[in-house]
């Protein structure tokens, strides 16, 4: 996942050392912390390109940093939308399979084939 933070710009290319290892220093280190700490909220790896950008600058407001957490928050609730929409169906499926009997009249399978 490092190299991969890497390639995509996130980390700098670190230092190596004569025998070819990495040598990664303390920011290194504290800045891969962020990456994980922002995936772990649900920001997405341009999201958090640009949520480091603006690390960058503490002197400066904090708005744009509550306005990505903001459009983070509203995508995530969206999804636990679907999610829960998702489940409803799945719960009404199962409560209609009676669980025995012949496949052709499997309510499940019935629904998942079906053409629109």
């Amino acid at each position: 996942t490092v190299r991969y933070y890497e390639r995509q710009g996130l980390l700098p290319k670190p230092q190596r050392q004569a025998s070819g290892y990495r040598r990664y220093t303390q920011a290194d280190v504290q800045r891969l912390s962020f990456i994980r700490r922002a995936k772990a909220l649900g920001f997405t790896l341009e999201e958090i390109t640009g949520l480091l950008e603006l690390s960058a600058r503490r002197g400066e407001d904090m708005a744009e940093v509550k306005q990505a957490a903001q459009s983070r928050l509203v995508a995530i609730e969206s999804r636990i939308a679907e999610l829960q929409r998702i489940r409803t169906g799945l719960q009404q499926l199962i409560t209609d399979c009676p669980g025995h009997g012949k496949l052709d009249a499997c309510p499940i399978l019935a629904a998942l084939t079906e053409t629109n």
